[in-house]
């Protein structure tokens, strides 16, 4: 029997619960881990809100929070190539198994090994936030010294997507909240705080013939307020808002692949995607944890330490 934190029922955090479970049995295409360090992400509370019910994986409830994570396999479901029992890997619970628990299953295709040189607590951050960046610079592929907007800098995926769009040699500029300023400007992001400052006003002092690019993090009406500060509409990529299509722009194309992982990998043992991790918690304060991401209080990226 291993703990994990989940959710009876979709609703609020009111709804989330601590229970014991057996260790799950991998099926075709899964590998079961033992996990070391889970990932935290909006999209967590978006699942147990019921918010994107294609991501439960129709498991029944009780159903475990989290969707990344790094650990250590423990077995191999049928038809599982390229990974062994006792590899060390990261990569995506997209079958619906949640990662913050002792032990979970991941989706094979969507797991790649830690290479030498990366920890654990970094490769937990790659999965969504890493790859997230690697796939909006590049469906965006702006050349060095274009300007790029990155609309909600402050938090896991946003600061990667700077630091990424910072070593292409791109001029980024970042909105977000008092508090993200820091984290932003130690990376060479010229930051707009949205509580002092009129963002399309200084967006357009800083550029005045409109963005090469801008990548948005925040959706609804942030979106549509930063979205006519680019030169060409389909040059704005959102990665939460797909109603970006509606304002001649585009929705981010995910690849989540073993492949796009071991690249994100590279990155991040080269230096490139250096994850800024501002909290780490215990699998007990997992709620905690939860809570700063989903108050929109966390800078950088929160993790959570199982094993």
């Amino acid at each position: 029997m291993g703990q994990a934190l989940g959710f009876g029922r979709n609703g609020g955090p009111e709804v989330q619960e601590f229970f014991d479970r057996p260790d799950p049995v991998p099926g075709r295409g899964e590998v079961l881990i033992r996990v070391e360090v889970a990932g935290v992400n909006p999209l967590d509370h978006l699942v147990r809100s019921g918010l994107v019910p294609g991501l439960d994986g129709g498991r029944p409830f009780p159903r475990v929070l989290g969707m990344e994570a790094a650990g250590t396999v423990l077995a191999l479901g049928e038809d599982v190539d390229g990974l062994e029992v006792g590899d060390a890997v990261f990569g995506f619970a997209l079958t619906g198994g949640g990662t913050y628990a002792e032990t979970t299953v991941l989706s094979a295709a969507n797991t790649a090994r830690v290479p030498a040189g990366l920890s654990a607590i970094v490769a937990a951050t790659l999965p969504v936030a890493g790859t997230t960046a690697v796939d909006v610079l590049d469906q965006l592929g702006l050349p060095a010294g274009a300007t790029v907007l990155v609309n909600g800098v402050g938090g896991g995926v946003g600061l990667a997507v700077a630091r990424l769009a910072v070593e292409r040699e791109l001029r980024v500029i970042g909105t977000g909240s008092t508090a993200k300023r820091e984290h932003a400007e130690a990376i060479g992001v010229r930051f707009i705080d949205y509580a002092t400052e009129d963002v399309v006003a200084a967006a357009r002092e800083l550029v005045p013939d409109g963005f090469d690019g801008i990548v948005d993090l925040v959706g609804a009406a942030s979106l549509r307020t930063v979205a006519p500060l680019a030169r060409d509409p389909r040059a704005v990529i959102a990665v939460g808002d797909a109603s970006v299509a509606d304002l001649g722009g585009r929705f981010v194309e995910r690849r989540l692949d073993r492949e796009n992982l071991e690249r994100s990998a590279r990155l991040a043992v080269d230096g490139v995607l250096a994850p800024v991790i501002t909290a780490v918690h215990s699998l007990s304060d997992a709620p905690a944890a939860l809570a700063a991401v989903e108050n929109g209080h966390a800078s950088g990226k929160v993790v959570i330490k199982v094993a």
